[in-house]
């Protein structure tokens, strides 16, 4: 079978273009182990869950892995549309990659390996409750740890706050109750996916306002992990046709280049990973292209690619001839799945479904 080629964003001359995945992979988190960039992203009710994409130039991406094989719970057995894996947080600490990921109906949860392309542990729920999402874990400097998150409306009944609670050292379980630590109904509605980075001193949040499809990125930030926050926005669509650039997350390279990587709804298309060049001024993240008057930036469209070492130009895989015995990985279940609901033997070449 001839292989269907994707959108390709690395032109080959040294400049990309958004998007640099046009394929949905909503409310992307990535971070950089040595000379590795790993990404993951919402999977919802889709299994395996938690997709595992690498890079090596932040520009060319590929599929590699999933953190999660099924949700827990029997309802998932069926489709539950708008249910499951929402906006999580990959993180490196001590020898692990963790992933933290809130289940709206269920509570947070957290995912660890020793090797992100390998075998991941089974999924620890580090906090019940509903409308619990968006988790993000930052281990401190004097060996506390936390999780900073948003909440869901349609569950708890109210949104544009963000919380944190004090969990365990090994990120397992949490050690205090929740509270707020920023109330954003006033100037940063809807505010939500919290990134924590630790910086100078400062607590900075990186957290998306206004919206999925006309919202903007906004930077929260703080002497003490609990406030109070200041506040400031620092991407916005601008005059740029990307509309509701924010979520994501703030890589850097080994030679100090930082850069931010966020989606864009696109409709039927789903939400899909743009890449923008991010300097600090004053204290602060700015994001994107600047203009003068401004003191934020809008999305690029096209830009140099991140000075990192060459890496070979590639598309996600959109074509499979069914050749092996088990399913290649673009391939999803709705809901949870069993190795019987299918075959590639009994007809090699061919796959084959079972009623159930």
């Amino acid at each position: 079978m001839q292989k269907i080629k994707t959108w390709q964003a690395d032109l080959g001359n040294g400049i990309y273009r958004n998007p640099i995945l046009f394929a949905d992979y909503s409310d992307p988190d990535a971070i950089r182990v040595g000379d590795t960039y790993y990404m993951t992203a919402s999977s919802f009710n889709f299994t395996p869950g938690l997709p595992i994409l690498v890079s090596k130039d932040l520009v060319n991406w590929e599929l590699k892995n999933y953190a999660v094989k099924n949700l827990p719970g029997e309802v998932y057995s069926m489709p539950q549309h708008s249910k499951g894996v929402w906006a999580p947080s990959i993180r490196f600490h001590e020898g692990y990659f963790y992933i933290y990921y809130g289940m709206p109906d269920e509570g947070i949860y957290m995912v660890r390996a020793k090797d992100a392309l390998g075998e991941w542990e089974e999924p620890v729920l580090v906090l019940p409750g509903k409308g619990l999402i968006d988790p993000c874990p930052v281990w401190d400097e004097d060996g506390r740890a936390y999780v900073i998150h948003a909440y869901a409306k349609s569950r708890i009944g109210f949104k544009s706050f963000l919380g944190i609670f004090e969990m365990s050292w090994d990120g397992s379980r949490a050690l205090s109750e929740d509270h707020f630590i920023f109330d954003g109904t006033r100037t940063q509605v809807t505010i939500e996916g919290p990134k924590v980075y630790k910086r100078d001193g400062w607590y900075y949040i990186f957290a998306p306002a206004g919206g999925v499809k006309t919202g903007w990125q906004t930077v929260l930030r703080s002497r003490c992990v609990y406030g109070p926050y200041e506040e400031k926005i620092v991407m916005r669509q601008g005059d740029s046709p990307v509309n509701g650039p924010h979520q994501g997350a703030l890589v850097d390279t080994p030679d100090g280049e930082e850069w931010f990587l966020h989606f864009q709804d696109r409709g039927a298309f789903g939400r899909i990973v743009h890449l923008q060049p991010a300097r600090w001024k004053d204290g602060w993240c700015i994001i994107g292209r600047e203009k003068d008057g401004r003191d934020w930036g809008e999305p690029y469209l096209f830009h140099k690619k991140p000075n990192l070492p060459p890496a070979p130009v590639c598309t996600l895989e959109a074509s499979d001839s069914f050749e092996g015995e088990r399913l290649n990985l673009m391939w999803q279940w709705l809901g949870n799945h069993r190795e019987d609901f299918y075959s590639l033997t009994e007809r090699p070449g061919c796959l084959r479904l079972f009623a159930k």
